[in-house]
């Protein structure tokens, strides 16, 4: 079987989300699949210079075939007349092809192009239908979805949704959508770091709990709730360090913002912020950390909770964190409420 990924960019400036093609890809490889990923150079939408990579000449990696294409010179918008054209060319070659992310106008083509060409596809929402994300330039999206991306919806052969909350929660435009629930995949290196690295490098007790923040620094991210939630904490002298890693190369403002609550804020001493971390450095913060938290406002999937319980920590998450269900049933951790009160109660748990 020969399958498309299609995504407007695997750069680490976009998240986990758009990384994850990636994780899927290989994982498809392995299990036989021929894989091609079509993606673009962007890099980033406020003036990063594009991926380093070479364009438009195929590139074998982890057993599937990926390809760059460049970015119009409106590079925020991630589109990429070559990639479109390629795909009308070859659309007859593959069996099926899978797009990630809508409101992108290279995936919103690319289906367009796929029902013209008559190859049947998947359609990943990566969150984008979630009612909080939607009211971002609803005016625009309103428009946008019920003329572009109502079609292809209606006509794809499946919308993928991570979780059975995303897809209840989601909107259609109207579309009647034949859903499917397929959560995402973790896999870390198998050859786990030693414990105590991260402890060593921020001269950490081993007998302070370490509550672990990692993620995108973003306002949807719950981060305004989880300060003044430690900060409560450390009022009432409950025993912790913080580690906030993180970064967000699209919003460096509010980054620098949060960065400056927490310097002014009674947890400074307390806290450590070690920027964006991948590899080996994130590796050894999931295993010295005593606590997971995500307090996020809406997220579809929440693939760093799941990175977190692959190595057997504890997580408080937010109701608005789609796999809250699967924590609670399988007692994993804590669910909160986007609640600075109810949020530190959870805390004083968890530490006690």
């Amino acid at each position: 079987m020969k399958i498309l990924q299609i995504v407007p960019s695997v750069s680490l400036v976009y998240g986990g989300p758009s990384q994850m093609v990636l994780g899927l890809s290989q994982a498809l490889a392995k299990a036989g699949v021929e894989i091609t990923l079509l993606t673009t150079d962007s890099n980033g939408d406020f003036g990063q210079p594009p991926l380093a990579v070479p364009l438009q000449t195929p590139i074998e990696q982890n057993g599937y075939e990926i390809i760059y294409f460049p970015c119009s010179p409106f590079r925020r918008y991630k589109f990429s007349l070559p990639l479109l054209q390629w795909l009308y060319q070859q659309a007859d070659q593959y069996d099926l092809a899978h797009i990630h992310a809508l409101f992108s106008p290279v995936s919103t083509a690319a289906a367009t192009i796929c029902r013209m060409r008559k190859l049947p596809y998947i359609m990943r929402p990566l969150g984008t239908l979630d009612p909080a994300d939607l009211q971002k330039k609803s005016l625009l999206k309103n428009i946008y979805g019920h003329l572009l991306e109502k079609p292809n919806l209606a006509a794809a052969a499946a919308v993928h949704f991570t979780t059975a909350e995303e897809a209840r929660i989601s909107a259609r435009f109207g579309a009647k959508t034949k859903d499917i629930i397929v959560p995402l995949g973790v896999e870390l290196s198998p050859q786990l770091p030693i414990k105590g690295k991260t402890r060593e490098q921020f001269g950490i007790s081993a007998a302070i709990p370490l509550i672990l923040f990692m993620s995108r620094i973003d306002p949807k991210k719950g981060l305004d709730i989880l300060i003044p939630a430690l900060e409560r904490l450390q009022e009432q002298n409950y025993q912790f360090h913080f580690v906030l890693a993180g970064a967000n190369p699209q919003d460096p403002n509010y980054e620098n913002n949060i960065k400056q609550q927490i310097q002014s804020s009674s947890i400074a001493p307390q806290t450590s912020m070690t920027g964006f971390v991948q590899g080996e450095k994130k590796l050894e913060l999931l295993q010295d950390a005593d606590l997971f938290v995500l307090p996020s406002y809406y997220e579809n999937f929440g693939i760093a909770v799941a990175e977190a319980m692959f190595f057997g920590k504890p997580v408080l998450i937010s109701d608005r964190v789609y796999i809250y269900d699967d924590i609670q049933s399988a007692d994993a951790g804590w669910v909160s409420s986007c609640d600075v009160t109810e949020l530190s109660k959870f805390l004083q748990i968890a530490l006690e």
